[in-house]
């Protein structure tokens, strides 16, 4: 039988909020800080002074002891120099304070483990002697990437996010075609990530990868050369982290110092460093000259010392990926010689999909006072990138996919005694459009299946695709913001923040598919006579973009209140709002509102939906307003020494709706998709008429295309409708853990073990809202599969968008960690991650054509989610100016799609992922050796060798997911036949994830 969630847990929206919003009804004053400003605070004398002085940049901050403790905050992430004056005696010391962290030093005691000892006289000395301060007394399941990691830990692209893994919770994949890199944390995919640089976040609002640049690419969203560190979040951030719903990455961008220092560096590998794969060894592909290069160079230093810095970085990537056409299928073997010499020639044509990527960004950093910081960033990105090239495609086919992301930030923040204010004004611009290399008619050769040769009308298989090609998109965001952060340390125990945001942010999406006619030929019967046209015409509605004048608005209060040198209490509360007026100001065509009141099966009145429920007239939509997210932590210190401590906390976050969805009831009756049929031997169509034809050349021009819909325009196009009480995706996250810093082998530790709990809810789902004729979904008999077929008249089928989508993660998170110091010359971390993480759509998916909703479909394993994953990393000074870093990845394997029919008799399907047959699904070590050369001035020249995948490890991507089918008569809940097979990798199947072994050679100067 197929498996029903019959006790699917839905928590009350308002519990968690009530329940908050009481604590926080005793916090009056309405204060909040900035993501990536570090904090110190402490106890110290009574009437003590203590000022901080960052050693590179001269900036200064000083705060008095007020009854015995205090506290400084917006300092940024870097090495500063305390000094204690106290009865007139002055004591100093050195710390070094990570991004976004709040780091407690009591100035009276001994310091903590890890914490940094003795007198900090010379500049020499606080850089020897200024070690990072553990945070330990937070609620945050949190943990650093540090600047060192960045710069020592092998990789292969430069995409800073890629050393997000080493954090537990999070997963880094990388795609062997396009190589795409995309980043997710838990059960959730992509699109619930932020990622704050600077304080700022990087969300798209219109694409699903979670942040701009970071969707479809090959390139990097940010330049890595610019980051100095970043902090990832994994569950139970405070309330100033907004449009997200599973992890938070704030990163901080590197400033000019009093020293002038620049950087230079090569990156290349190619073909001939890179194994081959299983498929080239056996000569089933061929070997592909691939070249790569990255560059690029940094310069910063003092404009005015100790007053005003400049930093400005670029950095390019070429990619060069040559395709060969190889007309499928692969079951078939079809030879390029029996096709038309001018689709030979094409087919011989060996061609390249080059990528290409320039990043830059600048920074000025002027402090005019000891209370102003100022500081100006912008970033511009572009890339251009070749895709849809090889196999069956030919370079005719391909499509150019550009992208660009402009961002500027004005940030001034200014610190009193007992308060500091950090104001930003931001603008961005991003876009992504790809569009056809050809613009015309395209054209699909294909054959039938094998057996089906002699059948009218047979299931047909793809060989060559030349001509237009098949994807246009116009899809952006442009705009600027304001926010104001505040945060109030004058109240004894408590650090009070409050803060909000105005964005207004123009969006816009357009999506044209096909947007060339596409011809398909059955070439066992003709080259030129095609069976088949699908084509996209104007409909109903503008013809450009969907575009709406988008306003945010986000507010926040949080507390943290030590209550006493053990327990430390964080109490927020946030609320977002946005308005989308293009959804909220649609109105349903009226041709398209007829059409539904005379189609019988959705006005029947045993349907499961009903259809007014989507027909807008203009008022009936609202912005959503129900986005409270209450979130609470503690930290409690067993002993007070910051050694061990165990925290927890529950929050709910709401993420956002992408704009791709919301515009698509608009773009879809914009550009309408036709298919028509030929009536050609073989392709008998005349049992439906209305959109069968007798083949005419004439229909190679879309002007004859067009004038076969002007009569009837909206005729078989696919309709999509949003529920007009459409919600915001959210997630509550709930966490419980201890954290320990100690000493072992004479070296100071830090461990973690994480006990998380999230719930997601309310993900976007679009399913067909056609009914049969007494509107029901399936047939009798049935339960999965089989949507009604039955169009809405004038019109095709009927997909209709509401809340459904959900997942379910319980997770245990460990790490430990030796952090890297020059006294030591090595570091090292370990991060385990176990997954219990459940959906009720395969892998996010916002389509479902086999139920008619999720309300009784079960959970089931997510996609894409293994049970077990470790990542260790390492760094070791080897001496002579030596160094060598390795990073190992080993996972079980991951929860892969299949349909489970027991009994096809009776189509009781459902999808009911499995585990392939293996002990470990991934495993990859690689390791990175670096010599430099010190030339006895400041100019440093150094090599590096990176190796991906030392061992070429083949990780098996094709495994076999058929279980079999047919009913048992003796047991009908067992299969008849079973595939012995499943489970296993797919015979003759030689498929595995990338990479295989690579080698890139960097050369690089320092000065």
């Amino acid at each position: 039988m197929k498996q029903r969630n019959r006790n699917t847990f839905h928590p009350n929206r308002k519990l968690l909020s009530c329940a908050l919003a009481s604590c926080l009804a005793m916090v009056t004053p309405h204060v909040m800080a900035q993501s990536t400003s570090a904090t110190l605070r402490g106890v110290a004398t009574a009437d003590a002074t203590v000022t901080v002085t960052n050693v590179d940049t001269g900036l200064t901050r000083s705060a008095k002891a007020a009854n015995g403790s205090y506290s400084i905050g917006g300092l940024p992430p870097g090495t500063y120099r305390i000094e204690v004056n106290a009865g007139g005696q002055t004591s100093s010391r050195a710390v070094t304070l990570a991004v976004g962290q709040t780091a407690t030093l009591n100035l009276q005691e001994a310091p903590p483990v890890s914490a940094p000892t003795g007198d900090a006289t010379t500049l020499d000395t606080v850089r020897v002697t200024a070690p990072m301060l553990v945070e330990t007394k937070t609620s945050e399941v949190a943990t650093y990437v540090s600047q060192k990691q960045i710069e020592m830990l092998p990789q292969n692209s430069r995409n800073f996010l890629a050393f997000a893994d080493t954090v537990p919770g999070i997963t880094v994949t990388r795609s062997g075609v396009d190589e795409t890199t995309s980043l997710r944390s838990g059960a959730q995919i992509s699109n619930g990530i932020n990622v704050f640089i600077d304080g700022v976040g990087q969300k798209d609002y219109v694409l699903k990868g979670g942040v701009t640049g970071q969707d479809s690419t090959a390139g990097n969203p940010f330049p890595q050369s610019a980051v100095g560190e970043y902090k990832v979040i994994t569950s139970n951030y405070k309330a100033e982290y907004d449009q997200l719903s599973s992890a938070a990455i704030t990163a901080v961008t590197k400033s000019g110092t009093n020293e002038f220092k620049g950087n230079f560096f090569w990156d290349y590998t190619n073909a001939d460093w890179t194994a081959r794969t299983p498929r080239q060894r056996l000569g089933r592909d061929a070997v592909t000259k691939r070249t790569a290069e990255q560059y690029g160079a940094s310069l910063g230093g003092p404009i005015i010392e100790d007053m005003l810095h400049f930093f400005v970085t670029y950095e390019g990537k070429d990619i060069i990926r040559p395709r060969s056409v190889t007309p499928g299928p692969s079951n078939r073997n079809v030879p390029i010689e029996a096709l038309p010499p001018a689709v030979q020639e094409l087919a011989r044509n060996t061609t390249g999909s080059p990528f290409n990527e320039e990043l830059w960004f600048g920074k000025l950093s002027w402090t005019p006072g000891d209370a102003h910081l100022v500081e100006f960033t912008v970033k511009d990105r572009k890339e251009d990138d070749l895709v849809n090239i090889g196999g069956m495609n030919t370079a005719s086919y391909a499509t150019s996919r550009t992208g660009s992301d402009k961002r500027f930030d004005l940030r001034y923040q200014y610190s009193a005694e007992n308060w500091l204010n950090d104001a930003h004004i931001t603008y961005e611009d991003a876009s992504f459009g790809p569009r056809p290399v050809t613009m015309g008619v395209a054209s699909q050769y294909q054959i039938p299946a094998p057996g089906q040769e002699n059948n009218n009308n047979p299931a047909m298989q793809d060989v060559i695709f030349f001509g237009g090609g098949p994807d246009w998109q116009e899809k952006g965001q442009k705009g600027y913001a304001i926010q104001n952060d505040f945060t109030f340390y004058g109240w004894q125990g408590h650090t009070l923040k409050a803060g909000f945001k105005y964005k207004q942010i123009d969006i816009s999406a357009l999506q044209r598919q096909p947007p060339n006619p596409r011809f398909r030929y059955d070439i066992l019967r003709s080259f030129t006579v095609p069976y088949e046209v699908t084509f996209t015409a104007t409909g109903i509605g503008t013809e450009g973009p969907v575009e709406s004048d988008s306003k945010q608005f986000g507010v926040f209060l949080q507390d943290d209140w030590e209550i006493n040198e053990h327990l430390t209490v964080n109490l927020g509360l946030r609320w977002d709002y946005e308005e989308t007026p293009s959804f909220e100001d649609h109105v349903t065509p009226a041709s398209l509102v007829a059409a539904l009141r005379s189609y019988g099966p959705i006005n029947n009145p045993n349907v499961d939906y009903d259809y007014n429920d989507f027909i807008s007239t203009g008022n009936n939509r609202k912005a959503f307003k129900d986005a409270w997210q209450p979130r609470v932590g503690f930290s409690y210190d067993l002993f007070g020494d910051q050694r061990h401590v165990i925290f927890g906390g529950a929050g709910r976050a709401y993420n956002r709706n992408q704009f791709d969805f919301m515009a698509r009831e608009q773009y879809s009756l914009a550009f309408q998709s036709y298919t028509y049929r030929f009536n050609t031997p073989g392709h008998n169509c005349s049992n439906a008429p209305a959109t069968c034809l007798q083949w005419d050349p004439r229909y190679l021009d879309q002007a004859a295309l067009d004038a076969l819909v002007a009569a009837n325009p909206n005729n078989g196009t696919t309709v999509y409708m949003i529920d007009n009480e459409i919600k915001t995706p959210y997630s509550d996250q709930f966490s419980l853990g201890m954290r320990n810093a100690f000493e072992m082998f004479g070296h100071g530790w830090n461990s973690s073990v994480t006990l998380l709990h999230i719930l997601s809810h309310d993900g976007i789902l679009f399913s067909k809202g056609n009914r049969l004729a007494d509107g029901s979904f399936f047939p009798p008999g049935r339960s999965f599969g089989s949507p009604p077929p039955s169009n809405l008249p004038g019109f095709g089928q009927l997909l209709i968008g509401r809340n459904g989508v959900e997942t379910r993660l319980t997770s245990l998170l460990l790490s430990l960690e030796k952090p890297y110091t020059t006294q030591s010359g090595w570091g090292a971390t370990v991060a385990y991650t176990y997954s219990d993480a459940k959906e009720n759509r395969n892998n996010h998916d916002t389509f479902t054509f086999d139920y008619p909703d999720l309300e009784d479909v079960a959970f089931m394993k997510s996609l894409g989610v293994p049970k077990h994953r470790l990542v260790a990393t390492g760094m070791l000074d080897l001496g002579w100016g030596m160094n060598l870093s390795s990073k190992l990845t080993l996972s079980s394997p991951d929860a892969r799609e299949s349909l489970d029919c027991i009994s096809i008799d009776t189509w009781n399907c459902y999808f009911n992922p499995y585990y392939a047959d293996t002990t470990i699904g991934y495993k990859q070590l690689d390791m990175a050796l670096q010599k430099v050369w010190d030339t006895g001035t400041d100019l440093q020249f150094r090599v590096r060798l990176d190796v991906l995948n030392v061992f070429d490890w083949n990780n098996w991507t094709g495994w076999d997911g058929n279980r079999g089918g047919g009913r048992n008569p003796a047991n009908p809940n067992s299969v008849a036949n079973p595939n012995p097979n499943f489970g296993k990798r797919s015979i003759n199947n030689y498929d595995i994830a990338y990479p295989t072994r690579t080698v890139k050679l960097s050369f690089g100067l320092n000065w």
